[in-house]
């Protein structure tokens, strides 16, 4: 008795929309990136648009705020104490940035040659940036003392240099040099460790080169080291600028803005009438003052990346 076999034949599948929409590329990359975006928008755009929003109303803590326009700022432009602290905003950035990228420049060249022990002194240097900015703070705190400070026992009671003990954060100027010098200690391992990065990608044949046709040590730095490092430098002196020009912890922890309010910064401005004084419509327009000269460093951040001749050690036509 003959049977026959069932045939079965496979249809292809109806091609609906949801899989069309699975086929597409750009849905892809949307539906990849939606995460990303979703923790941006609620942790990044939604605070920074409520500070601006907050920066053109007169909002206090625990009341409900009306929009004023461009009222803080005109209450701002006539505050001494404002400018006060653009003025000491401006100078702790650039003598800060300064500073660190001469010392940190500096130790990245030592650190580039071949040293006994290299890679533990490249872990110790990493101390001050590692140490929390409060810690470093309160050790700062008291070498500064004005009657416990190391630096004063020094200099009075065993070399006899001067008469009393200095007054570190009890003089306006003295206070603002020695933030300076503490925002320096704590900047010097990230420019330093990072700069020797970029000392480490410049090739050895280079220099060997240089050295044939009779090139000096700063010709060789000048002709070979720092056009190499051009876009790491760039890219750390944004950082670097960024860092120094929003610093807060360290300041607020060691002079909290006195003696007087003259070491004041931008952020611990904004930070001690928006909080502690209540005007949150008021720090919040000092904080939204920042944003132009952090939208300048990444600019240049922008433009000196731009010049790729850079990386080959030539110059832009």
């Amino acid at each position: 008795m003959a049977t026959s076999a069932d045939t079965y034949v496979v249809r292809p599948a109806e091609d609906n929309w949801i899989s069309r929409l699975f086929d597409n590329k750009a849905f892809l990359i949307f539906l990849c990136m939606l995460p990303a975006a979703g923790l941006l928008i609620v942790f990044l755009t939604y605070p920074l648009g409520l500070g601006v929003w907050l920066a053109f109303t007169d909002q206090r803590i625990g009341g409900r705020g009306e929009f004023i326009g461009l009222g803080n700022y005109y209450w701002l432009w006539g505050d001494p104490i404002f400018w006060m602290s653009v003025w000491n905003t401006v100078l702790y950035t650039v003598v800060a940035t300064v500073g660190k990228f001469a010392l940190g420049l500096w130790l990245a060249l030592l650190l580039n040659h071949h040293l006994p022990f290299k890679s533990l002194l490249r872990a110790i240097i990493l101390i001050p940036w590692i140490v929390p900015t409060v810690l470093s703070a309160i050790a700062f705190w008291w070498i500064y003392d004005p009657q416990f400070s190391i630096i004063s026992y020094v200099l009075v009671d065993k070399l006899g240099l001067l008469d009393s003990y200095i007054n570190f954060l009890g003089e306006p100027w003295n206070a603002r040099f020695s933030l300076i010098f503490a925002n320096i200690w704590r900047g010097i391992p990230f420019v330093a460790i990072c700069l020797l990065a970029g000392l480490q990608t410049i090739s050895p044949s280079l220099y060997e080169a240089a050295m044939l046709d009779g090139a000096t040590a700063w010709q060789r730095f000048k002709h070979v080291t720092f056009p190499m490092l051009m876009p790491i430098l760039a890219v750390v002196l944004t950082f670097s600028v960024i860092f120094t020009f929003t610093d807060f912890q360290l300041v607020y922890a060691i002079t909290r803005g006195g003696p007087v309010n003259s070491t004041h910064l931008m952020a611990t401005l904004a930070f001690q009438r928006a909080i502690p004084g209540g005007q949150l419509g008021e720090g919040a327009a000092i904080a939204v003052a920042m944003i132009p000269f952090l939208i300048a460093a990444t600019m240049f951040s922008y433009f000196a990346l731009a010049r790729r001749k850079w990386q080959q050690g030539e110059g832009n036509d």
